[in-house]
């Protein structure tokens, strides 16, 4: 926030989250102004910023976006010596000087509370001043609030700073103490959708139940991969990375597993497997979530109906928008644009299957040798069901954007 009473927004970056950020808070306009640090010359001339922001080849042009098939242009007041514009009403200034975050004018701007959506900085231990800049910067050069778009990255074995924090809205966002914590973390797309996929689980069937789970994302393209077949830089070890995302599926990895236990710690207590697979769409990714339950006696079984009536409660229950349910047979086009949803469960796709597994007792670690020679059976049976259920999310704008959004605007109204 500003002194004069505005409010003033910084966003550094204007990749696929940064552009989709303009739209959102250009629509919202609970900012006055927000300023965007590109750090460079783009083009031949500022239009050619202009002509960025307002076309999206995912979602269209950005007066439609807003205002639908009757918009007119929303792009006005354009001063290219000041390099300023107006989009709906909300003053948006470019800044192009400074690529290290402790150098942008964020202060000069009277921009308090800063997006870092550029993705490469990432590790909140490092110093202002590390050489290849750090997203303390941003603090030294006048925020007083920084939102990374990514999950933290720090080396192994450092802790995580005493004044970061990682959250997801609607999962532990209450975690974000605003007298303590500086360098916010808002996860990444693929954990906002399965924290709200696993969520509800933890919450009817306690944690103790859940033997282990695993999930596998099958994810839209990203800027990170190739449009055609690219020789490998020096040293890389996925060679997978440098193959054209047009024509193949793609094998890679997620930290999804990594971030989904600094928002749901109880998950670090049971095994936990994240897999990702790229695939040729620009947008609309799936969660394919397994989960394997222990069924104890006197409760009702666990069966397909109930799990699809546990995500329906949470529905009704949790109004904020982030979980969907719907019993209709979705592709991934149709959850493209959906309005917050972190995660729509296909509900129709829901499928459970329960089998006796016999354990025999000499081979389970921790149990004594003097109890076991008391045991005359020392294989036993449990029955186990494992439940596959389907979450569809938009990568980009609605899964993630728009509950970027809210996680900003929080911090901001905190700030007052």
């Amino acid at each position: 926030m500003s002194t004069n009473g505005s409010r003033t927004l910084g966003i550094n970056g204007l990749g696929r989250i940064g552009k989709l950020s303009l739209w959102h808070h250009a629509g919202r306009k609970y900012f006055d102004t927000i300023v965007i640090n590109v750090g460079r010359e783009v083009g031949k001339s500022f239009q050619d910023i202009l002509h960025y922001i307002e076309r999206d080849s995912s979602y269209g042009r950005l007066d439609s976006f807003l205002h639908g098939y009757r918009a007119k242009p929303v792009i006005t007041d354009v001063d290219e010596a000041g390099a300023s514009l107006n989009i709906n009403g909300v003053k948006v200034k470019i800044l192009q000087n400074y690529r290290n975050p402790k150098d942008i004018e964020w202060a000069e701007n009277n921009a308090n509370i800063v997006m870092d959506t550029t993705g490469r900085f990432l590790d909140p231990s490092l110093g202002a001043d590390a050489p290849k800049g750090s997203i303390r910067g941003h603090i030294e050069a006048g925020a007083q609030k920084v939102i990374a778009s990514a999950p933290f990255k720090l080396k192994e074995g450092v802790a995580m700073p005493e004044d970061a924090v990682t959250t997801v809205m609607g999962i532990n966002d209450g975690e974000y103490d605003p007298l303590k914590h500086v360098i916010i973390s808002n996860a990444s797309c693929t954990t906002t959708c399965l924290s709200h996929m696993i969520k509800p689980l933890i919450d009817y069937f306690g944690i103790e139940r859940i033997l282990s789970a695993s999930m596998a994302t099958v994810h839209a393209a990203t800027g990170s991969q190739q449009v055609l077949d690219r020789l490998p830089k020096k040293g890389a070890g996925d060679l997978r990375k440098n193959r054209s995302i047009m024509n193949n599926i793609i094998l890679t990895t997620t930290g999804a597993a990594k971030a989904l236990q600094l928002v749901i710690p109880e998950m670090s207590t049971i095994g936990f497997i994240a897999e990702s697979v790229r695939i040729p769409t620009a947008t609309g990714s799936l969660i394919i979530l397994v989960m394997n339950f222990q069924e104890e006696l006197n409760t009702k079984p666990i069966r397909r109906d109930m799990i699809n009536s546990i995500y329906e409660t949470a529905v009704t229950v949790n109004t904020n928008g982030y979980l969907m349910y719907t019993d209709k047979q979705n592709v991934s086009s149709d959850i493209i644009g959906t309005p917050r949803a972190a995660a729509v469960i296909e509900g129709h796709e829901t499928h459970t299957r329960t089998a006796a597994i016999n354990i025999n007792l000499e081979h389970v670690r921790g149990i004594d040798k003097n109890i076991l020679d008391t045991i005359k059976d020392q294989v036993t049976s449990i029955q186990v069901t494992q439940a596959v259920i389907y979450g569809w999310y938009d990568n980009e704008m609605a899964s993630y954007v728009n509950i970027l959004g809210d996680r900003t605007v929080s911090i901001a109204e905190a700030m007052h």
